[in-house]
């Protein structure tokens, strides 16, 4: 079943842990997103990000590659429970994409038995996230 969702970050907590000669990074972030659309709920998510380059002006100049660990929990169509799924994914020209695989036997409640897989896009203008997962 295809779903799709809007998430909106409700915080953002990124630190660098290693500058490399003043124009790359690497970066860890602590990010909630509230879920709407087909998919209700919270997610917690950990990233770690490689930025090749970045402008301290402007963090939409960057260029950067990301893994991240979702924790997902609420109502996907009506059904409640949780599941975990990993991201993989690129910042560039001010957007993110990213691949997403939802990690087997991580789902609880009535998703227990879900899969899948999917693509997150995130932008000035908004973020969206599509799955298409089985139950």
């Amino acid at each position: 079943m295809k779903i799709a969702g809007t998430c909106v970050p409700t915080k953002w907590d990124e630190k660098p842990y290693e500058i490399i000669e003043d124009r790359m990074k690497a970066t860890k972030a602590s990010v909630e997103y509230a879920l709407s659309g087909d998919l209700e709920g919270k997610a917690n998510v950990e990233y770690l990000m490689f930025y090749q380059s970045f402008d301290p002006q402007d963090a939409h100049k960057a260029v950067a590659q990301y893994v991240g660990l979702f924790r997902i929990v609420g109502k996907l169509r009506g059904k409640s429970g949780s599941f975990a799924l990993t991201d993989n994914g690129t910042y560039q020209s001010g957007g993110a994409n990213s691949a997403l695989s939802i990690i087997p036997g991580s789902g609880t409640g009535e998703l227990s038995k879900i899969s899948g897989t999917g693509s997150y896009k995130a932008d000035q203008s908004g973020c969206t996230l599509e799955l298409d997962v089985s139950l």
